[in-house]
């Protein structure tokens, strides 16, 4: 199989993650703490993929400044886009409750959920397309924290955008589309980076880490607090010995 359609198919799968969250959401009535539960857990795992095998390898490669700009350059606009987002309804959209705002409460909201969502699951999808660049298989730490992440993030939002009356075919048409362009993203990453020099995959591999830890600081780990309190951050250093294991196991 070509490269390039391993590159998508493996950032298809990891955002299909999502659609399984949504389906669960959608038809089983998860309870709050348990969604809080498993939204610390796929956050510590998250974290735990950045520090070991995003960050790491953007430092081997590209030296720490080139890696601190990109990071925080990733971080930095990030939250520009998020804040413009938030403004239109977007800022709960990773919330199980009742905060998140119907189309009646704030209209226009719904597109704002869905473009934050999808900025959401950007970064992970490109950072599996760099993977492959190397010549290796795409790296099963990675790969392991984004979609365990990706099953909570689905869950915990599609469960709001359920609690804001929003339709089935809403949720699933946000989540399949989304999925959908982890793929494309994923093979975009791919395609559009390979030959470059190792000092930009270093930078853009930063870029996208930055992104995605702004994201979880933004999203998962203030779900997460609001149910299980003083438990979120056990539960979090669980997932993020989880993913530490992977990662030793695939050395």
């Amino acid at each position: 199989m070509p490269t390039w359609l391993q590159a998508g198919l493996w950032g298809l799968v990891a955002g299909g993650a999502l659609v399984v969250g949504a389906a669960i959401a959608w038809w089983v009535r998860v309870p709050p703490k348990i969604i809080a539960g498993i939204m610390a857990f796929g956050a510590g795992v998250l974290i735990s993929a950045l520090a070991f095998e995003l960050v790491d390898e953007a430092v081997r490669q590209g030296g720490a400044i080139s890696t601190a700009i990109g990071f925080i350059t990733g971080a930095a606009v990030y939250v520009a886009a998020i804040a413009l987002l938030d403004r239109h309804g977007a800022r709960h959209r990773k919330r199980s409750g009742d905060q998140q705002p119907s189309e009646d409460e704030q209209s226009g909201s719904g597109a704002a959920i869905a473009i934050g969502a999808l900025l959401d699951g950007i970064p992970e999808s490109v950072v599996l397309g760099l993977s492959l660049i190397a010549g290796g298989g795409v790296s099963p730490a990675v790969l392991t924290a984004i979609f365990i992440s990706n099953i909570p993030e689905g869950l915990s939002s599609a469960a709001g955008m359920k609690q804001a009356k929003r339709s089935a075919r809403y949720v699933f048409g946000v989540w399949g589309g989304i999925a959908a362009a982890s793929g494309l993203a994923a093979l975009v990453g791919y395609l559009g980076l390979d030959g470059v020099s190792p000092n930009l995959i270093a930078v853009i591999t930063a870029i996208a880490a930055g992104a995605i830890l702004a994201m979880l600081a933004d999203t998962m780990i203030p779900e997460a607090f609001e149910k299980a309190h003083v438990l979120t951050g056990l539960i979090t250093a669980v997932g993020f010995l989880t993913a530490l294991a992977v990662h030793l196991a695939g050395d």
